[in-house]
């Protein structure tokens, strides 16, 4: 690459460096790369790909079967006497609703972007997590769908890497982009892992 290191949001590319080493000052002709900020971490420069949006309702159908675990749970109790019913349902609401915001803006949060060489996947509110999967370091991908994503037409893709710190997944895919994933990363996997 014409001996500059490739970049991502103005830091070396972990696959040519053990150490992130700040980029900082590109040269006017050279491309400008996103800048990384506590706020917005993720790069801009790439095509970002969305999950989708019935990942949603999966959720927030996972929270209201928790929800109705602690509702049960606090009726049950006041049937016994016990005396702060009033006070848990009052914060068990106050949860619900910001549990469930909190569902939608994470689900919006997720994203992949395939480059040439190696897989981003982004998510996370409070904390954002930006993981770089390169397609070489890749030992196998699978692709998995629970009784409540089936019933939604979704699937999950999971990568697995020699370093189990850097796996990621995709949640919230239609099968078809799942199968379409798992099947070209897997290709890519074999064809670069081979020159290494």
């Amino acid at each position: 690459m014409g001996g500059r290191a490739a970049t991502v949001d103005g830091w070396e590319d972990p696959r040519r460096s053990h150490r992130l080493t700040p980029v900082t000052d590109p040269s006017p002709s050279a491309p400008t790369h996103t800048r990384i900020s506590p706020l917005d971490p993720w790069p801009d420069t790439v095509v970002w790909h969305p999950v989708s949006r019935r990942l949603v309702v999966v959720e927030l159908i996972r929270l209201g079967l928790t929800l109705l675990f602690w509702l049960v749970a606090i009726l049950v109790a006041d049937r016994f006497g016990w005396p702060f019913t009033g006070p848990a349902l009052a914060l068990l609401a106050v949860f619900a609703v910001l549990r469930g915001i909190t569902v939608v803006r994470a689900v919006f949060a997720w994203g992949y972007a395939e480059r040439e060489r190696d897989l981003l996947v982004r998510h996370g509110l409070l904390i954002r997590r930006l993981s770089i999967v390169p397609y070489a370091r890749m030992q196998f991908v699978d692709v998995t769908a629970g009784p409540l994503e089936r019933v939604f037409n979704l699937a999950t893709v999971q990568l697995h890497t020699a370093a189990a710190a850097s796996d990621a997944r995709i949640p919230g895919l239609p099968p078809e982009e799942a199968t379409r994933l798992r099947d070209r990363l897997a290709a890519l996997g074999e064809n670069l892992g081979e020159g290494l």
